[in-house]
């Protein structure tokens, strides 16, 4: 079968050329790309001939999927697959399986770096100390004894947790199912108004759909303590980014972590949030580490290859 990483997917020449080999010993021709395809046109090109895909986070839309008569299969190199037209592949019976948890780390490590530069003014310990400054004003907060806040409590919120609770945290968690972990970290349970009224941080950990997009609106804001801090790692369009940065521009709440955003970055120059006071941003890197470039791409042959043999994991359509 014909293979087309339509995207490249972050790993080295070395280990691409030891996939394809391993491909090509099975009788399966393995096509990489070292470049993003600029339109659908290109990912036409590419890929109108393929019967398996491999994609990453370029988003995937039915024009393309109605134009490659031959594709039977999808591998996302990504957790979520909101970016794929799904309705486009059941029309054309195409399975999808995604890269489920190969970032959980990286993703709830970069929650805490988020959370501590916000919480020890990082961003402005450092301008003041290249300035010959003191640590006058600076002086932040400790994460041992806070409420931390968790909005969606699946692998990456389960691991959030994790490290939270090691910090000394009080673990507050919007309604769910309750989870053995749960138990064992002493989680709260409430719903997630009290979630957001009662957490000195509030971490967001939702997938994005139809009940998640702009979950996060003014009202939930409103709810918040003025000295809690937000922090979104999950998707942009879970948050209001417009009412999230008339709250930090008017000290309504003390901070926001973002990593995501309705775009992928770069964001345009007029997003609210650029210029919202006590922000740090980051451009959609949670996931990128090496490490967990290295699991992903396991994880994305490891889906063809079960495929192939008539297993399929990790199935999302």
């Amino acid at each position: 079968m014909k293979i087309v990483m339509i995207e490249p997917i972050n790993i080295s020449t070395e280990k691409r050329e030891e996939y394809k080999k391993k491909f090509a010993e099975k009788g399966h021709e393995l096509i990489t790309y070292s470049e993003r395809a600029a339109s659908d046109a290109e990912m036409i090109e590419r890929a109108e001939d393929s019967e398996i895909m491999i994609i990453a986070n370029q988003p995937l839309s039915a024009n393309v999927i109605n134009s490659c008569p031959e594709l039977k299969m999808i591998s996302v190199a990504f957790t979520g697959y909101d970016h794929i037209d799904m309705e486009a592949c059941r029309e054309n019976d195409i399975l999808v399986s995604n890269s489920s948890g190969y970032a959980n780390q990286a993703v709830a490590e970069l929650v805490f770096g988020l959370t501590i530069d916000l919480m020890r003014n990082l961003k402005a310990c450092d301008k003041a100390t290249r300035e010959s400054k003191t640590r006058a004003g600076l002086i932040g907060s400790e994460l041992a004894g806070k409420n931390f806040g968790i909005i969606g409590f699946g692998s990456i919120g389960q691991k959030t947790a994790k490290i939270a609770k090691a910090f000394g945290c009080n673990l507050l968690v919007d309604n769910h199912k309750e989870h053995a972990i749960g138990k064992e970290l002493g989680v709260e349970y409430l719903d997630i108004d009290e979630v957001m009224a009662r957490s000195d941080i509030i971490s967001l950990h939702v997938p994005l759909k139809e009940s998640t997009e702009g979950l996060i609106d003014g009202q939930k804001i409103d709810l918040m303590k003025e000295d809690a801090i937000l922090i979104n790692t999950a998707r942009g369009p879970v948050v209001d980014s417009e009412a999230l940065a008339a709250a930090l521009n008017n000290d309504k709440i003390a901070g926001a972590g973002i990593d995501v955003f309705e775009m992928e970055p770069p964001i345009p120059e007029d997003h609210p949030l650029l210029n919202a006071k006590n922000t740090v941003l980051a451009p959609h890197v949670a996931f990128a580490t090496e490490e967990a470039f290295l699991k992903r791409a396991e994880i994305v042959f490891a889906n063809i290859e079960n495929w192939l043999d008539g297993q399929p994991q990790n199935v999302v359509s």
